[in-house]
C-alpha cells in the first residue's frame, strides 16, 4: 500500500491541515473512466486530482456530518412544517424531474417563494373558482418540497434525518393550532378588519415567501457548492457519501432506469403503502378539528386540543427514525407508530360517546400514523440506486400518498356524526392490510 501523505492542496486553510483525514495515491480504473462522459456531479470535485485516494477519519467523519446538520437540518424543518401535508399529485413526476435537471436548491428555493405568494393570494379569492385556481397552483409549488430535501448524509444517518425533519408537520399542527385559536378568539373578542381565515392565509403566505429567500441564500445544491465548506472539505463531503453507491446529482435522463423503476415489484408495494397509509392520514388530517368537535367540544377548543396531537407526531417520528437507525431495521421499529394509532382509531371508534377525554387520547394516539410511510421514504432515499430510477420511484410513492390523502376526507360524511363509523372503519382497514 502507498505511503499516507498530508493533503496540502490549496483553498485549505493552514490551521486545519493537521486535522484532514490523510490521502493516498492510486489510479482511476479504465472501466471507470470510460463512463466518464456519463458522470454525476461529483466527478467536479475531483477534476484535476487524478489519482488521489481520500481516507475518511472518523474524526473528520463526525465534525463533516454536525456541519452539514447545523447548515442544513434548521430551514429544512421550518420549510416542512409550513408544508404541513399539502401537494398536488399531477404535479409530482414532472417536479421530480425538473429536480433532476435543474439545480436542486434553486429549483426548490423558487417554489418555496411561490408557493407563499400563491397562499397569500387564497386570502383574495371571493368564489369557489377562483380558490380553486388558486389552491391548483399552491399544490404545484409544494409539490416540490418533499422530492426536493436531499440531505448530504450517508444511508446509516438518513432515518433520523428525515424522521426530524418530517416531524416538522407535528411542529406545524402545533403553531397552526395556537395561531389559528389565537385569531379566532382575537378577532370574537375584538373584532378584525378583514376576516380571520384571510389573516391566517396572509400571516403563513409571507413567512413562508421569507423562509424561501432564506432557503436560496444558505442550501446548496450539493456538495459541490456548498459555501460553508472548504474545497478540500466538499471532496471529503462526497467522500462520506460514496458507500451510498448511488451518485450526486446526475441530470441525465436514463430511459433504462425508468423502465426498471416500472418493472421493480418494490416501487408498487411502496406505492399501494402509501396508497392504503394515507387513506386514514388524509381524513384525519383534514376533519380532526371536525372530528374533536364530535367528542363534544366547542371550534375553538378543538384548535386547541388539536395541538397535542402534533407533539405525538413529533415524538413519534424522532424516536422511531434514531432507533430505526441505531438497530438498522427502520421498518420493524416504525411499526410500533402503526400498532398505537391502530389502539387509537379503536378508541374513537369503540368508546361510549359520553367518554369525550378516552376519544380525544384515542386521536392523539392516531398521530404516530406517520412513522412507517416516513420509514419507507428514507427507505427510498438510501435504498433506491440511479438519480433517474430514485426520482421515479419517489414520485409514483408521493402520487400514491397524495390519492390517499384525497380519498380520506371523503369517508367522513355529515350523516355519519358524530360517531363517524364508516370513517372509523375505512382507516382501520388499511391499518390491517399494511400488518398482513
Amino acid at each position: 500500500m502507498a505511503d499516507y501523505e498530508k493533503e496540502v492542496s490549496t483553498g485549505v486553510p493552514a490551521m486545519e491541515k493537521e486535522s484532514l483525514s490523510p490521502t493516498r495515491r492510486g489510479s482511476l480504473p479504465a472501466h471507470v473512466a470510460k463512463h466518464a462522459h456519463d458522470a454525476d456531479e461529483a466527478m467536479k470535485a475531483f477534476a484535476g486530482h487524478e489519482g488521489e485516494i481520500l481516507e475518511l477519519d472518523a474524526a473528520t467523519n463526525k465534525r463533516l456530518l454536525r456541519r452539514i446538520d447545523i447548515r442544513l437540518m434548521p430551514l429544512l424543518c421550518v420549510v416542512y412544517g409550513l408544508n404541513y401535508l399539502d401537494r398536488y399529485l399531477a404535479w409530482e413526476y414532472p417536479t421530480n424531474r425538473l429536480l433532476q435537471r435543474l439545480p436542486l436548491a434553486k429549483y426548490s428555493s423558487f417554489c418555496i417563494i411561490m408557493w407563499g405568494l400563491v397562499l397569500c393570494c387564497m386570502a383574495a379569492t371571493k368564489s369557489f373558482s377562483g380558490a380553486v385556481a388558486v389552491r391548483f397552483f399552491l399544490g404545484v409549488f409544494e409539490a416540490a418540497v418533499t422530492p426536493g430535501f436531499a440531505l448530504f448524509t450517508s444511508q446509516k444517518e438518513q432515518g433520523t434525518r428525515i424522521g426530524i425533519w418530517f416531524s416538522f408537520n407535528g411542529w406545524g399542527q402545533i403553531f397552526g393550532g395556537l395561531v389559528a385559536y389565537g385569531i379566532a378568539e382575537g378577532s370574537r373578542l375584538h373584532g378584525s378588519a378583514i376576516a380571520p381565515w384571510k389573516i391566517i392565509f396572509l400571516v403563513t403566505g409571507l413567512l413562508t415567501a421569507a423562509v424561501g429567500v432564506l432557503f436560496v441564500i444558505f442550501i446548496p445544491d450539493n456538495q459541490l457548492n456548498a459555501r460553508w465548506l472548504s474545497p478540500f472539505d466538499r471532496r471529503l463531503a462526497i467522500e462520506r457519501v460514496r458507500v451510498n453507491q448511488q451518485g450526486i446529482g446526475n441530470k441525465h435522463f436514463k430511459m433504462y432506469q425508468l423502465k426498471e423503476a416500472l418493472l421493480d415489484p418494490l416501487t408498487w408495494a411502496f406505492a399501494f403503502f402509501a396508497l392504503t397509509a394515507d387513506i386514514p392520514n388524509g381524513g384525519i388530517s383534514n376533519f380532526f378539528s371536525q372530528l374533536i368537535v364530535s367528542f363534544g367540544y366547542t371550534p375553538e377548543q378543538s384548535l386547541l386540543y388539536g395541538t397535542p396531537g402534533g407533539a405525538v407526531e413529533v415524538v413519534a417520528l424522532v424516536v422511531c427514525g434514531y432507533l430505526g437507525d441505531r438497530y438498522g431495521n427502520r421498518l420493524l421499529i416504525s411499526s410500533s407508530g402503526l400498532l398505537a394509532s391502530i389502539i387509537g382509531m379503536v378508541l374513537i371508534v369503540a368508546l361510549p360517546l359520553s367518554n369525550a377525554k378516552g376519544r380525544l387520547a384515542g386521536y392523539y394516539l392516531t398521530q404516530s400514523s406517520p412513522t412507517v410511510f416516513v420509514a419507507l421514504l428514507s427507505l427510498i432515499a438510501t435504498n433506491v440506486a440511479g438519480y433517474t430510477k430514485k426520482t421515479t420511484v419517489a414520485a409514483i410513492f408521493l402520487i400514491a400518498y397524495c390519492v390517499g390523502n384525497i380519498i380520506g376526507p371523503q369517508t367522513f360524511r355529515p350523516k355519519d356524526a358524530p360517531r363517524y363509523v364508516p370513517a372509523g372503519a375505512s382507516m382501520l382497514s388499511p391499518h390491517k392490510n399494511q400488518r398482513n
